[in-house]
């Protein structure tokens, strides 16, 4: 029964149509993900460019270029200075992510949004006029801010907007820019790479103005989500909101379910401390897990690393870009797959095809460097064995582009009740950039001493968050934001802890529930 049930509670259905005017507002909150995108793919081809290295990291530069017949593959390079380059950013965006919650809750998603795309363009300003380490990490810093601000928000306002049967679809916008801004950001670093004189690297950290532009001019024109108005007092806004996005004039039920979150929340003065009460352990649990076990994937050692990695593998120089595109386009069209599926197949199976998919390559890949580097990591790669883990990366980029890539932002932004929504989101974003910063940091350094071990490392880690998933998560899909207390009520371990009168309303008004088997 534990892993063998998906089981949707009292649930709702209430109508409603997507809207060109929904389709347009995601859109547009959608491209806060292309400012992460971009910042993940063109920190690793930066990294990789002589040019920038020669100015900015002349040990790493040294060590590269050093054609020992005895070096050290694994370890070319392992950089402490160089890896707080890319890393910093996360650290500044897990501390923003708490700011950003207040800011969320207080004056509103879309204002997040602008405040986001305004530091980060700052931020952008800063990395292309850099002269020094230091103005590269200041630069990263207030980049960091941009997104802390960015991924609070969009998610929540996403999952907000869209009707229940169409919100994982919707939602997984934000993952479709992210995965547009890398492959944008690998073919910058492609077409920069190859400016003679020696300032591409200053366009393609320059060029991350644009995604800020684009995201901070959109929120100018976003409307607030019903929540967000209801939250803050505006109920006939709100309510005229919600007839709007949902393109008709009969929502009683849906407003009504909403205004009776919105007075619940307003009688929690604390939410970080409600956070912490049973009834909110399943949220909780999942808020915090499910970013953790996004990062523990690896998959943000291919995104960051990409082209420094293929290199260590034996690609040439515009060779290793040339492979990062590739598995940007790989894992942009995977999202498609994603976003066409998650409403009709669920979250669940996702999440459990995409993880035994990601063991599989990972092992491979793990495999493939253990036979041509051994432990010492002297040696080379053939073409056609460096073209085998170009296929298996991609394998595994796919896997993870539509499982949990996308489904490690929409499930933690469409669990929480109103009362700790802006809460929950906080702790799901820094956790995710906490241990982002923390893969970020250490991954040269492990790739250098755990060598091949490192892919069985992450593979490790993937079997237990696909175990945990089909242990522990219940299935989401088309179940009102509103309603999803009902769901983890009839879940076998977390029904324990939702208290009767968590459902007591929906028990009143819906007259039925379904449990299907998986």
């Amino acid at each position: 029964m534990a892993g063998g049930m998906a089981i949707q509670g009292s649930t709702k259905d209430y109508g409603g149509k997507i809207t060109m005017f929904v389709f347009v507002t995601c859109l547009v909150a959608a491209t806060g993900g292309l400012i992460f995108g971009y910042d993940l793919g063109i920190s690793g081809g930066v990294t990789s460019m002589d040019v920038f290295l020669k100015k900015f990291f002349p040990s790493v530069y040294r060590t590269m270029k050093d054609d020992s017949s005895h070096e050290n593959q694994y370890c070319k390079f392992d950089s402490q200075l160089l890896t707080s380059f890319t890393s910093s950013l996360y650290i500044a965006a897990l501390v923003a992510s708490f700011f950003a919650s207040a800011t969320t809750r207080i004056f509103g998603r879309r204002i997040s949004m602008i405040v986001g795309g305004v530091v980060f363009l700052i931020g952008s300003a800063v990395n292309g006029a850099a002269v020094n380490v230091a103005m590269l990490i200041i630069g990263r810093i207030l980049l960091g801010i941009g997104v802390g601000y960015a991924n609070q928000s969009v998610p929540v306002y996403l999952s907000e907007m869209a009707p229940a049967k169409l919100r994982g679809a919707l939602n997984m916008g934000f993952q479709l820019a992210i995965t547009i801004g890398i492959l944008v950001a690998n073919l910058v670093n492609y077409g920069t790479n190859k400016i003679q004189g020696g300032y591409g690297w200053r366009l393609s950290l320059a060029l991350a103005a644009v995604p800020a532009i684009m995201m901070t001019v959109g929120a100018f024109f976003l409307p607030d989500t019903p929540n967000s108005l209801l939250e803050r007092g505006h109920q006939e806004k709100a309510k005229v909101m919600l007839q709007k996005i949902r393109g008709s004039q009969q929502v009683e039920d849906e407003f009504q379910d909403l205004a009776d979150a919105s007075n619940a929340a307003k009688k929690i003065e604390h939410p970080w401390r409600n956070i912490l009460q049973p009834q909110y352990r399943p949220q909780l649990t999942m808020a915090i897990l499910i970013p953790f076990f996004q990062q523990l994937t690896g998959i943000n050692v291919i995104m960051f690393y990409a082209p420094v990695l293929f290199k260590t593998l034996g690609f040439g120089d515009d060779s290793s870009l040339m492979s990062a595109v590739i598995t940007g386009l790989v894992n942009m069209f995977a999202t498609f797959v994603s976003m066409s599926t998650v409403d009709k197949l669920g979250r669940r199976v996702l999440f459990l095809q995409g993880g035994l998919q990601m063991l599989i390559c990972q092992i491979l890949v793990g495999v493939v460097l253990a036979m041509k580097f051994g432990v010492e990591g002297v040696g080379s790669m053939s073409k056609s064995s460096s073209y085998l883990v170009l296929i298996l990366i991609c394998a595994y980029v796919a896997a993870f582009a539509w499982s949990w890539g996308p489904l490690g932002w929409l499930v933690p932004s469409e669990i929480f009740p109103l009362e700790i929504r802006s809460a929950g989101q906080a702790i799901s974003v820094s956790v995710n950039m906490f241990f982002t910063f923390i893969i970020a940091q250490a991954f040269l350094a492990m790739l250098c001493h755990m060598k091949f071990g490192l892919f069985f490392f992450f593979g490790g880690f993937v079997f237990i968050m696909t175990l945990f998933i089909f242990l522990f998560l219940p299935e989401t899909k088309n179940v009102p934001i509103e309603e999803m207390n009902s769901v983890w009520k009839k879940h076998w371990f977390w029904g324990k802890y939702i208290p009767d009168d968590a459902i007591a309303g929906a028990g009143q008004r819906h007259s039925s529930s379904k449990v299907s088997d998986c």
